[in-house]
């Protein structure tokens, strides 16, 4: 894991004594909240429906225990006793005092945290795949070049008033764990002959106008990445409209002049920009290479595990359904659900945050990983660690047997929160999930992901789920959109809307239907939903949706 130089705490230090004065100022009212804004936002601090709302970046979604503990310490001392993970492998504080802004700003920095680029119309925290240096299908680990990008577009003077927020993510793996093609830059870790490069997918994106990314190029050199890198976001910082900020990302100026007009673009730009590059990028690469070595793994038997596997069902569950590949034999990558049955997805209580922290410093070499999906991944534990581990995730709410399944659902904060919501979006989650436990059908529905977004600005990743819900306001009213077909993979789709939306208190039967169409379509229980989904089209589905609803109405 990278360590903060001097450099970066003296960096971070100076950042939040200058905005320790802002907040000051804001406070005594020498600024007015307009001009108090951008301050706030190059800082992470937005203003919510009921509070300042504070995201902290954590870099590629990467925290090791002292970590993790200072955001329980956080939640406790300064907000109402949790946090929301996010998306985009953050964590929100949704209760903040602004007066208080600052001494979390200080607290986040006393571990190497901070909230820098968290917001605004600038390059974005840096995320991967939550596999990292773990999985077993990785070409290289992706987090090494994660942290050269984030160090050299933190405070890029050039790019720290684009014409809208941009985002980069990263795959070491031909299987993306990252959703790649859903990102302004998204980079995926390749090989041509004995080199090792980067496929560089552009112009992807969610919200109003969803797009999946283009191939860019397919073999960038680690040489040539940074300068190309720097070509792409000159050429959209140049060229990219400001005049409307819905038509502003890089999606929208791929799609206006062409994939090939911009490749041309970017390598006229490169040929001025690759000269600037004298090689240091490379040296501190080799350095931030070191600080990702893989830990000592221990060599230890497997019995405890093999014994609890076939005495104890409970475990046997988690075990299927919460554990992944992992690359070196006798290990296992953890992952611990954040969506308990009923529970807000993505929240985890103070409490939960040091449990999870003396886990991964007692049993997983002291690693932990924040997942797109809003779960928290162990990813190195060995596997006769495992009981003991379940047994102490049991005690504090945190072994539910559902990564993958239907109740293991991505949700944003939608109107409970965000000002910028149309309608709930947590509520809806949780009626979903505690349906279908009461069911008891998730198990036997197998791999299913569903997406929930409060807002047109999908950041419930909607587009993408296999089951998308979008919610919206029609005339005071909150409605929900169902879209189906979505994948947020290597093989990545939009989801297609099935027609009319449905009133909050029809939705979850909606979703029953769709299963309920899915469960009799399948070939047999291997066929996961969307094999199926993509074999017998939307029809059936749509079918289900309003030909039953409207004979229902009638009877």
């Amino acid at each position: 894991m990278y360590d903060y130089s001097e450099f970066d705490a003296a960096f971070v230090a100076e950042r939040n004594r200058q905005f320790r004065q802002q907040v000051e100022r804001r406070v005594s009212g020498a600024l007015t909240e307009d001009e108090f804004k951008p301050l706030r936002l190059m800082n992470g601090l937005y203003l919510q429906l009921h509070a300042y709302m504070l995201r902290v970046a954590i870099p590629y979604g990467t925290l090791d225990s002292a970590k993790m503990r200072q955001l329980a310490y956080i939640a406790e001392r300064w907000d109402k006793g949790y946090g929301h993970f996010t998306t985009r492998q953050n964590i929100q504080f949704n209760w903040p005092k602004l007066p208080d802004v600052p001494d979390i700003l200080d607290a986040l920095a006393e571990v190497g945290m901070h909230a820098i680029q968290t917001s605004g119309n600038t390059i974005r925290n840096v995320t991967a795949d939550h596999f990292a240096g773990a999985a077993q299908d990785e070409i290289a680990d992706p987090r090494p070049v994660a942290e050269l990008i984030r160090q050299w577009s933190t405070d890029h003077p050039e790019f720290q008033f684009l014409p809208r927020k941009f985002k980069i993510a990263v795959t070491g793996s031909p299987n993306d764990r990252a959703v790649i093609k859903a990102h302004d830059i998204g980079l995926q870790i390749v090989t041509r002959g004995t080199e090792q490069g980067y496929r560089v997918i552009v112009g992807g994106g969610l919200g109003r106008t969803p797009m999946i990314g283009k191939v860019l190029s397919d073999f960038v050199t680690q040489e040539d990445l940074l300068p190309y890198l720097e070509s792409v976001v000159s050429v959209w910082n140049q060229i990219g409209r400001r005049d409307n900020k819905y038509k502003s990302r890089i999606k929208i100026t791929v799609h206006e002049h062409g994939i090939d007009d911009i490749r041309a673009r970017i390598a006229e730009r490169f040929k001025l920009v690759r000269p600037a590059f004298s090689g240091v990028d490379l040296a501190l690469f080799d350095e931030i290479k070191a600080a990702f070595a893989p830990p000592a793994f221990r060599k230890a038997g497997t019995e405890s595990f093999d014994k609890a596997y076939s005495a104890d069902p409970v475990f046997r569950a988690w075990a299927d359904t919460n554990l992944a590949t992992h690359r070196a034999p006798g290990y296992a990558i953890v992952q611990i659900s954040l969506k308990a049955h009923g529970a807000t997805p993505g929240d985890a209580t103070a409490e939960q945050m040091r449990v999870m922290a003396d886990l991964a410093q007692f049993y997983g070499h002291d690693e932990l990983r924040i997942s797109h999906e809003q779960n928290v991944i162990l990813p190195h534990v060995h596997v006769s660690d495992l009981p003991a581990m379940h047994a102490i995730l049991k005690r504090h709410g945190l072994a539910t047997a559902n990564i993958g399944l239907i109740s293991d659902i991505i949700a944003c904060p939608g109107m409970d929160y965000c000002a910028l919501a149309t309608a709930r979006s947590i509520p809806i989650a949780q009626e979903i999930a505690t349906r279908f436990d009461e069911l008891k059908l998730e198990h036997e529905i197998g791999e299913l992901k569903i997406k929930i977004s409060g807002c047109i600005n999908a950041c419930g990743h909607h587009h993408v789920g296999q089951i998308g819900i979008l919610g919206l306001d029609r005339a005071g009213v909150e409605n929900y959109q169902i879209t189906l077909g979505g994948d947020h993979t290597q093989d990545a789709a939009l989801g297609q809307r099935t027609g009319p939306g449905f009133s909050a208190d029809e939705i979850v039967p909606a979703i029953e239907r769709i299963i309920e169409t899915y469960l009799d379509y399948r070939q047999d229980r291997q066929e996961p939903f969307l094999q199926t989904y993509r074999r017998i089209g939307i029809e059936p589905f749509k079918s289900a949706l309003y030909e039953k609803a409207r004979a229902h109405a009638a009877e």
